[in-house]
């Protein structure tokens, strides 16, 4: 059985890392390269860095923090923000990132995500899903549905989560890492239903993320909702829970974690 993983967040908002609630309010969580490095000591399974603006702003992510950072970090890195065409992923992964995360490009333009796994391996490409789920009248005899966001969460789309993870997959993702923004920086916990049914849905590895506030979120998103790995921000940023208190819980839980 593959260990679970224990994933912090950086989202980027001109060059510090930053942290709201739902994707609204966000306030300064300090210096990335120091909150990297706090993360490296600490064992963490990986580290996800976001620059949550780039889309929005269109432009490209920050490639020379990326570099800093890489330089001082030991652990898989995965970097998302701003990325357009196939140039765009070459870069990031020369400045250090050993995976990349597409989110609006992979909306906008499928066939990127085909063309990157192709040419980089489908093992570095992430598809990153930002859905809030749709509240349809008589929606209580109907499976739960949930509408897929891009730019940084500010602009609706069409596509519907689990149908377009399924295509994401399809395509040649690798992994696929979903954010709830009904639940993100909440801290109630993540969005079971939606986490476990995109886990089950695809054959590739789930990200969840949004919503993590105490330990048992991170047993109830692995175990009850299938998911591979649960990205945090908040709990760790603000120094709530350590990454060694949350791996220590699940280990004594039974969960397969690396320590």
């Amino acid at each position: 059985m593959l260990a679970k993983r224990i994933i912090p967040c950086l989202d980027i908002k001109e060059g510090r890392v930053v942290k709201g609630i739902k994707f609204l309010g966000l306030r300064d969580a300090g210096d990335p390269i120091e909150v990297a490095k706090i993360y490296d000591k600490q064992q963490a399974d990986e580290l996800v860095f976001l620059d949550i603006t780039a889309s929005f702003e269109n432009r490209k992510t920050l490639i020379d923090l990326v570099e800093k950072i890489a330089t001082n970090i030991y652990m898989p890195f995965t970097v998302g923000g701003g990325i357009r065409d196939i140039q765009d992923i070459r870069d990031l992964l020369n400045a250090g990132a050993d995976k990349v995360s597409i989110n609006t490009a992979a909306v906008k333009y499928p066939e990127l995500v085909n063309q990157a796994s192709a040419k980089f391996g489908s093992q570095c490409i992430v598809v990153a899903i930002d859905a809030k789920k749709l509240q349809a009248p008589g929606s209580k005899l109907q499976a739960p549905k949930w509408q897929v966001f891009i730019n940084g969460g500010r602009t609706p789309t069409e596509l519907e989560a689990v149908n377009w993870a399924k295509e994401a997959a399809r395509l040649g993702a690798g992994e696929i890492l979903l954010t709830s923004m009904d639940y993100d920086g909440t801290k109630d916990g993540y969005d079971l239903a939606l986490t476990k049914a995109v886990s089950e849905a695809v054959n590739i590895p789930v990200i969840a993320s949004g919503g993590a506030g105490n330990l048992e979120h991170f047993y109830e998103v692995l175990v009850n909702a299938r998911a591979d790995a649960a990205l945090a921000a908040s709990i760790f940023h603000y120094a709530e829970y350590s990454l060694k208190q949350v791996k220590e819980f699940l280990r004594d839980k039974g969960v397969v974690i690396r320590l």
